[in-house]
């Protein structure tokens, strides 16, 4: 067991590609993390792969958030550390999208970083501090086709991250912000198992591959360790390239 600072870390998404992926490689490291995702299936095959403590929870709903911060630190456990893997991949045009599409994009990937945000800073301004990490997606920077609702919401998760990243920087607490290409994960499927779909992304990122969920768990992982201590307010672009590279 790692005995640098006794805690948790705390994984919302925690049954997704990349989001399991962190947890593996900081169970690997001896930390204690909980994994948050709205399957309770799914979060108990997780339990019993990785030896983590699961917690059900509406990420999009205020109660539910505190309610599984609360379950998940009941035993007086210090919060290290914070994850936000959900997310959602709208590509519409935005005359196509619906109201409904469009709340549900917003609430998916920037209400919930927000209330992740605010029960996470509540518990560790007296504690010592810790750090946060968002996912944000390489169409927050590069204008992409049909993308306006999902770039939207996670241009809006990189505006929350700088911002509290300044507001708690006197307690200690970093925020930062990880931003991939597109990555071979269930979420990504319908895209990267269809050959045209895969073969044209892969042809946009200019190191020729497509990501794998490890290449975002290492950098999440980077971030949250406690020997990071200087970095705060960060976009970090893990995506092969396809937000500043443009290789021929």
């Amino acid at each position: 067991m790692n005995e640098v600072a006794k805690g948790a870390y705390f994984i919302a998404g925690g049954t997704g590609g990349i989001g399991s992926e962190v947890a593996r490689r900081l169970r690997a490291q001896g930390w204690d993390v909980v994994l948050a995702a709205r399957h309770a299936a799914r979060l108990e095959q997780r339990a019993h792969e990785l030896g983590a403590r699961v917690v059900p929870v509406d990420a999009t709903r205020p109660d539910a958030v505190t309610g599984a911060f609360d379950t998940a630190l009941g035993e007086g456990s210090r919060l290290l550390g914070v994850v936000n893997c959900i997310g959602t991949i709208l590509l519409k045009p935005v005359h196509l999208t619906s109201d409904e599409e469009w709340r549900t994009t917003l609430d998916t990937n920037l209400t919930s970083s927000f209330l992740l945000l605010r029960e996470a800073v509540r518990r560790m301004m007296t504690t010592g501090g810790g750090s946060i990490v968002f996912c944000s997606t390489v169409a927050a920077e590069r204008g992409l086709f049909n993308h306006e609702a999902i770039a939207a919401a996670k241009a809006g998760v990189e505006g929350l991250t700088r911002a509290a990243a300044a507001t708690y920087a006197r307690y200690r607490i970093r925020v930062n912000c990880v931003a991939p290409g597109l990555v071979k994960t269930p979420l990504s499927q319908f895209l990267t198992a269809n050959e045209a779909a895969r073969k044209a992304s892969v042809s946009l990122h200019p190191l020729g591959r497509l990501g794998e969920p490890g290449d975002i768990a290492s950098a999440i992982c980077w971030l949250l360790s406690p020997e990071q201590t200087w970095v705060t307010g960060q976009v970090l672009h893990v995506d092969g390239g396809l937000s500043t590279v443009q290789a021929r």
